[in-house]
């Protein structure tokens, strides 16, 4: 079965006690307005507005050092996490509806769910 996938958002994680003054800093450092100061309500998460054809940018409030990840949006979570393991990739942690991951390079980074609909440019399909 085919299951298609995508880089669809960098996430900035602040280690910091209010995303306000950050998510002020990041909409003006980079000519994108505020789209949402609290995504789901919990105070965690918040998104600057972008083009349908650019990538998501959120900032995200987490207990580790600050630091970029990049999330890849997929219609298939189990599949792609399978994928990217066989390429050499750990499965860190399942949280909600994604999966964090570890590159071989050590980098962090997220599968999630479809973000955007239509996916858009840039579909990579699998087998």
């Amino acid at each position: 079965m085919t299951h298609h996938s995508r880089v669809c958002g960098f996430v900035l994680d602040c280690e910091v006690d209010d995303l306000a003054p950050h998510l002020a800093f990041w909409s003006q450092a980079l000519g994108k307005r505020v789209d949402a100061m609290d995504e789901d309500g919990d105070g965690r998460y918040a998104r600057l507005q972008t083009a349908s054809d650019e990538p998501i940018l959120l900032l995200q409030k987490v207990s580790h050092a600050s630091r970029i990840h990049l999330d890849i949006e997929t219609d298939d979570v189990d599949a792609e996490v399978e994928r990217l393991v066989a390429l050499g990739a750990k499965e860190v942690e399942r949280v909600h509806t994604w999966c964090v991951m570890e590159a071989p390079s050590g980098h962090r980074f997220c599968v999630v769910r479809q973000q955007t609909k239509p996916f858009g440019p840039h579909l990579n399909a699998w087998k």
